[in-house]
């Protein structure tokens, strides 16, 4: 006589399942509105010793990464930094709701970065132009702004490294945000398109896929990719490359999912604003420099940073805009400028620098 295979355990009736789900979220419910309650009362303490930065980006940074630690499943890590990002954006504009100026239009990725960054309890307000956002923040009219500073596949992003030569304002952060382009227009056919419109790293980051699938169509670089799906919009004739805000944004159909030639591509943004960011233990710091006019001034320049076992991950040169053939150095190391290497590299590099400045320590970007 055969015996029945065993397919599992036997489950719960699905009534009993959810019972324990609502439950569950009335507790949930419940320690949210006593999180918001100490955020009211941390607000309240800092008001009375006038204090009025509620917003801490290491704070903010130490948060998530406790959370990542203690994630065992079965959401993912993203998903589970997600949720408790929008629960402390929630708990903050019970404080102080931030504005943050970020580089437009409306459902462009640098507005997917800010609300990544900082969640959806924040007011965002688009700038036409990076120079614009900096403005804007050193003006006192936004807390923050967020500029993109590089794309892993087209390199940097030129103009906000420019403005860092002048602008007062710090690096108070970054965001990694992974690049997904889609191929998105009103009509039927996408290949009945006369052109394709977007900006013009989009274009190039999509150019292998334009190639096989879109040969020959006109392909027309405008400011931003949200520019790009508002004339996609009014244009049956014109197909967009843009992200997922700019479809919704826009109700335009998304022809061709992630058409972008790398599949990791990413770009890196920038929170600027005017305070200095403690050390939250995983740090980054940037500066600015420029050697003196003799042999072997960069490797002399960059010395102290060897000497004292500190990891440069990046550097790039832009002309100085002082005198022809003078450049500077965009340098990013690990650590904080208040940690005990950093400081004693960084006192050396003074020394030896025919210019340094420093741009800001900030939190290594979480996810």
């Amino acid at each position: 006589m055969s015996k029945k295979k065993k397919t599992g355990v036997a489950k719960a009736p699905i009534g009993t399942l959810r019972g324990k789900i609502d439950a569950l979220d009335e507790k949930i419910q419940a320690l949210i509105g006593e999180r918001a309650q100490l955020a009211l009362d941390i607000a309240e303490t800092k008001q009375r010793t006038g204090e009025n930065n509620f917003y801490r980006p290491e704070r903010e940074a130490e948060v998530l990464r406790n959370v990542l630690a203690r994630n065992k499943g079965p959401l993912s890590a993203e998903a589970m930094a997600r949720l408790f990002r929008e629960i402390m954006s929630a708990c903050l504009a019970l404080e102080s709701r931030l504005r943050i100026a970020f580089l437009g239009p409306e459902g462009t990725f640098t507005q997917e970065a800010a609300l990544k960054h900082f969640g959806h309890s924040v007011e965002t307000a688009p700038l036409a132009a990076i120079d614009e956002v900096f403005r804007e923040v050193e003006s006192g009219n936004a807390q923050f702004g967020l500029v993109p500073v590089e794309n892993s596949t087209e390199g940097v992003i030129n103009h906000t490294l420019d403005m860092f030569m002048t602008s007062p304002l710090k690096i108070c952060g970054e965001v990694e945000l992974r690049i997904h382009h889609h191929l998105l227009g009103k009509g039927n056919d996408p290949n009945s398109a006369r052109r394709v419109v977007s900006h013009q790293q989009s274009l190039a980051q999509c150019r292998e896929w334009l190639d096989a699938n879109l040969p020959g169509v006109e392909r027309m670089a405008v400011a931003s990719n949200a520019e790009a799906a508002r004339l996609a919009a009014a244009d049956v004739g014109a197909v967009a490359i843009a992200g997922d805000s700019a479809a919704r944004l826009y109700e335009l159909k998304i022809y061709a999912s992630n058409i972008e030639d790398r599949p990791d591509n990413t770009t890196r943004f920038l929170v600027i604003g005017t305070q200095e960011t403690a050390p939250s233990g995983h740090d980054k710091t940037s500066l600015l420099l420029s050697s003196r006019n003799r042999p072997g001034a960069l490797q002399r320049l960059l010395a102290p940073l060897a000497k004292n076992g500190i990891n440069m991950t990046r550097i790039e040169s832009r002309p100085s805009h002082q005198s022809m053939w003078e450049y500077v150095f965009f340098v990013d190391i690990d650590g904080h400028a208040k940690d005990r290497k950093v400081a004693k590299a960084l006192a050396l590099l003074e020394k030896e620098a025919a210019f340094l400045k420093l741009l800001g320590s900030y939190p290594k970007a979480v996810l």
